[in-house]
């Protein structure tokens, strides 16, 4: 899951961040609302955390844009103002959730997780492929009632994988949607990642090989 985080306070901003990571999810941070869209038309993100009150260009318009620009990402608000009237406003631009501030960052992650669910396209909470397990909400898998004990790469390709239903999915679109834009485009981190996840999943082998085009289960 890859969320690009909006938000001009620099140190809230990065304790997001932080606690979003250690959720294995991968994040990209803006701290105003032109360069957040400019990376929001840019990348392909599950879900954008945007702060309403932003220098540059505000938030509201930065929802607006986007949503009219047709991006797929799911949009959740977030202000320090939590009225009624301030929910109908934010929720009538297009964003898919909002959140008043200050927030339970449980919260948050629940949060995020539902909106990612309902994202390219829904994605049940917990995906049964045969005797593999994976708990998308949790974050967690099992293969024949055994934990597998992801990293969160290995958690991220596998859910990717998983979820595509039968698709191949290209090692440029798992660096894109799995690691963050600081990833080298020309790194192995791809295959390494693959290798290590088909060595915990064990046998039978699950994720086959297509040449030339990338992975699938």
């Amino acid at each position: 899951m890859r969320v690009l985080v909006i938000e001009d306070d620099e140190e809230m901003a990065g304790a997001v961040a932080v606690g979003l990571r250690r959720s294995q999810m991968a994040v990209d941070v803006a701290f105003d609302g032109l360069d957040g869209h400019e990376r929001a038309c840019t990348n392909d993100y599950d879900v954008i955390v945007l702060d309403r009150d932003l220098p540059g260009m505000h938030g509201d318009q930065v929802c607006a844009e986007l949503i009219a620009g047709g991006c797929r990402a799911r949009i959740l608000m977030l202000t320090a103002a939590g009225t009624s009237e301030d929910l109908v406003d934010g929720l009538s631009l297009g964003a898919d959730d909002y959140l008043s501030k200050p927030f339970d960052f449980p919260v948050l992650i629940a949060r995020i997780g539902a909106l990612a669910r309902r994202a390219h396209p829904a994605v049940p909470p917990v995906v049964r492929r045969h005797d593999l397990v994976v708990d998308t909400a949790r974050r967690n898998a099992w293969r024949a009632d055994r934990p597998l004990g992801l990293t969160p790469k290995e958690f991220g390709v596998l859910e990717l994988l998983v979820t595509s239903e039968g698709r191949t999915v290209s090692a440029e679109e798992l660096l894109e949607r799995v690691w963050d834009e600081a990833a080298d485009p020309f790194t192995n981190a791809v295959k390494i990642t693959v290798s290590r996840l088909r060595a915990k999943l064990g046998d039978p082998p699950i994720i086959q090989t297509v040449s030339k085009s990338g992975y699938r289960i």
